[in-house]
């Protein structure tokens, strides 16, 4: 599969990058600093742009099958970022009639963490979660095949595969997740077609 990836070069969408090669997968990287991608292989094409550039996302899907994007905000303040990347995103899949994504956000986004402690990161991540629910509400009218992760918090651990999914709410009694789990997770979500229109929590 040729597949996409936006985020390449934070912890999980290196993670994606690196587990979708793995799988075999022809990937492109669209990334603004190459230098941050710790990868090569002949697999790998790496596309340096502003994820912001209608055209050049637009040329950059040419030919893609999927969408991966594990773009992520730099501070906890507003900036509505997620939202204005979706929307290039998604006129590119629509131009070049690409329909399938997956897309990482953040347990949280649908006001579903228990708790006190719930409630007191929901309010420290309100910002952050609220450009992550826009962006998302972008994906269900667009009419496209979205798989959305909503992972607990993110570690840096190995691969496990040992992870637990729900699509209401967060599991129970869950704290955490490794980045290398989450890819895993919305890797197989696009490979076997699975999850489609769906938003799924993640944790240990």
């Amino acid at each position: 599969m040729k597949l996409i990836i936006f985020g390449a070069t934070g912890q999980t969408g290196q993670e994606l990058v690196k587990q979708a090669i793995a799988h075999g997968h022809t990937v492109t990287a669209f990334v603004r600093n190459p230098d941050k991608l710790d990868l090569t292989d002949e697999k790998l094409h790496v596309i340096e742009g502003d994820v912001l550039n209608q055209d050049a996302v637009n040329q950059a899907m040419q030919g893609q099958e999927a969408v991966l994007t594990a773009l992520g905000t730099e501070s906890l303040a507003y900036s509505g970022f997620l939202e204005r990347s979706l929307l290039r995103i998604v006129n590119a899949m629509k131009v070049n009639g690409v329909e399938r994504i997956g897309y990482v956000a953040s347990a949280g986004v649908d006001q579903e963490l228990p708790g006190a402690q719930g409630l007191l990161a929901q309010q420290i991540l309100k910002n952050p979660l609220k450009d992550h629910r826009q962006a998302i509400e972008l994906l269900k009218q667009a009419d496209i095949a979205y798989t959305v992760a909503r992972p607990l918090r993110l570690m840096n651990g190995p691969l496990t595969g040992l992870y637990r999914q729900t699509e209401s709410g967060v599991p129970e009694q869950a704290k955490q997740i490794n980045r290398a789990d989450v890819a895993h997770f919305l890797l197989e979500a696009i490979e076997q077609d699975e999850h489609v229109r769906s938003s799924i929590g993640l944790a240990e």
